[in-house]
């Protein structure tokens, strides 16, 4: 732990009433208890042409203190106009911020923990981009806000699961081969169409299509038509009702598998989540997919 503390005004001011008296640096260094050469030093710094003067002397100690802060990376303007245009113009999240500027090897770096402070910090705000008392804080993918507060216990209907994810083979849990799929869906408007994902969890491949309803009949069939084409060898789905009828998958499908994730943990099936996500940022929460079509999807 460092004990050092710098000279104030007033040492600093006794320093030179005592050298103008004739002390000598070791005996101006006893009355102020600091060592010799911190006296020595102080008179070698900062005297000019003139002498020593105290205020002079405070004056560029503060000055170099104030150089040798660490800037912060946001005060660059060109960071800063980087990182706003790709967080709120192109709904970039400070993770893939961060990981772009990594991969293009930028002369900029920047830390995804730095973006989110300076988005807390309200750095981004502007009167007309700000809507609300958080500001664009509503611009992050999940408006700042965690997904369920403390204490939270799921009332929704519960389904019938075929297998715990506990069940589920070593070589999917690994990642080691292509086929092993992570599903959900992503919802427009309560009672209308929604997006039907499917990633698998090696290439990270993302799959799907619209069902005219979040129900388990038509979610069935995308997921049938989607996968009937790829290698498949076991589902991860959401614990949703419209995977309630999930065997009917199960038997068009050679007998591919379903393993359900605990209740309340998504990251078991995080790339799925993840990659809902990024969907988001082009299919909002309370938009009516119903007339997307399909080649926009």
């Amino acid at each position: 732990m460092n004990h050092h503390k710098h000279l104030t005004l007033e040492e600093r001011e006794k320093i030179l009433k005592y050298h103008s008296m004739g002390y000598s640096l070791s005996r101006i260094a006893e009355i102020l208890c600091r060592n010799k050469s911190t006296i020595s030093r102080e008179l070698n710094r900062n005297s000019d042409k003139d002498g020593y003067f105290p205020n002079r002397a405070e004056n560029k100690y503060l000055s170099r203190r104030q150089k040798c802060r660490p800037k912060k990376l946001l005060e660059d303007s060109e960071l800063y106009a980087y990182v706003k245009d790709k967080f709120l113009n192109e709904q970039w999240s400070p993770e893939e911020i961060d990981g772009r500027l990594k991969l293009e090897k930028s002369k900029w770096s920047i830390s995804y923990s730095t973006i989110y402070r300076a988005i807390y910090d309200r750095m981004f705000d502007e009167p007309h981009l700000s809507s609300g008392n958080r500001g664009v804080i509503r611009k992050l993918r999940h408006r700042g806000k965690s997904r369920h507060t403390k204490g939270y216990v799921e009332r929704r209907g519960q389904i019938v699961i075929s297998h715990d994810i506990d069940e589920r083979p070593a070589v999917a849990n690994e990642r080691s081969r292509l086929g092993d799929w992570e599903g959900d869906t992503v919802a427009g408007i309560t009672g209308k169409a929604c997006l039907v994902t499917l990633v698998d969890r090696k290439s990270r491949f993302l799959i799907g299509g619209k069902a005219s309803e979040k129900k388990a009949e038509q979610v069935n069939k995308v997921m049938i038509a989607s996968l009937k084409v790829q290698p498949c060898e076991t589902i991860t789905p959401d614990r949703g009702k419209e995977f309630a009828k999930h065997t009917v998958v199960t038997e068009a499908l050679e007998k591919v598998q379903f393993y359900f994730p605990k209740p309340h943990h998504p990251w078991q099936r995080g790339t799925n989540e993840n990659t809902n996500g990024l969907l988001r940022e082009y299919f909002p929460k309370g938009r009516d997919l119903t007339d997307v079509s399909e080649a926009y999807i």
